[in-house]
Parts: structure tokens; sequence; C-alpha cells
């Protein structure tokens, strides 16, 4: 498997990988990707409890409290070709500032028609998280299959389709 380059990316975007896409998002070997406008925040009685963040900015952010976790999803959706898997990886500043993405960010091939569900926690003990549409959260690397699979994500997946955040579909 290989990392796509700048280009490769910004043209497989260009045919509808990535909507929306905005050139401003390619990096050398990724592409940033931004915080849709849902969120799913822990409530102790209920479980998730659903949040809208419109209307939230940079601003005047929504603050995830300290050891807070919450279900969010990108801005783009996605339709990732069969020859293509990817990988979710928060920005570095995002890190840096304390949020946590608890690493289930893969990205099969025929992952399509979806956003990506994040998994955040606040790793700050004593400080808020900002969140707001629109950030940029994380960022995408892509790779190139050595093989189409034979079994594609587009046929097995349980989240293609999924327009907004989703919470756990069930366990295996």
């Amino acid at each position: 498997m290989g990392v796509l380059a700048d280009f490769q990316i910004a043209a497989l975007c260009r045919s509808g990988m990535i909507t929306p896409f905005d050139e401003d998002l390619i990096n050398p070997a990724s592409l940033d990707v931004r915080l849709g406008e849902t969120i799913l925040i822990e409530a102790e009685a209920c479980g998730l409890k659903d949040l809208n963040l419109h209307g939230f900015t940079k601003e005047k952010p929504f603050y995830l409290n300290p050891d807070e976790f919450a279900l969010a999803h990108t801005l783009e959706t996605f339709n990732v070709p069969d020859h293509l898997a990817a990988q979710f990886a928060l920005k570095s500043s995002v890190a840096r500032a304390g949020l946590e993405h608890l690493l289930a960010g893969f990205i099969d091939p025929g992952f399509n028609n979806s956003v990506l569900t994040l998994e955040l926690k606040n790793a700050r003990r004593m400080e808020r998280f900002p969140l707001w549409p629109g950030m940029r959260i994380g960022q995408i690397i892509f790779y190139t299959m050595d093989q189409i699979p034979l079994s594609s994500y587009r046929e097995t997946g349980r989240y293609n389709g999924d327009a907004s955040v989703a919470s756990c579909k069930g366990l295996l």
C-alpha cells in the first residue's frame, strides 16, 4: 500500500470522493476534514444526548468538559472507491490542545455516501475543550490497495449512508 500525494487526493476529491470539497484542505499527503453540526454527548440517564452545534463559532464555541466523551461527525461526506483505504487522524494542534480520538478511524474500501463518525474525548483534567462546526478537526490519509477486495464495504458496511453522527449499531 502506498500513501496518496496531494495531487492524487485532489483529483479523486474533484471526481466526487469527498463532498463538499475545498482545495484549501489539501496537505502534502492528507486531506483536512471539518467538524459537522451534530454531536452526541454522554448523558447519565439516557446514554447519549443529541446536541446541534448550529450557531456555535470559533469565537463562541461549545465546550466539551474535562474527561467528557462525545460522538461527532465530519462535515464531509465520503465515497471511497474500492481501490483505496483511509485513516482518520486528529490534527496535531487539536491533539496538543487536549482532545483525543479513540482510534476507530479506519475507513474501508467502499465506505460510501456517509459522513465519518468521530469518537472524541477531552483529555484535559481542568480545561474545557472548544468545538464548533467547520473547525479543522482531523485529516484523512489515503492508501492504495495492493488488490481490490473480494468484498467491498459498499456491500458489507453497517455505517454506509449515515448523513449524520451514528452511535453504535451493535457490538459484534
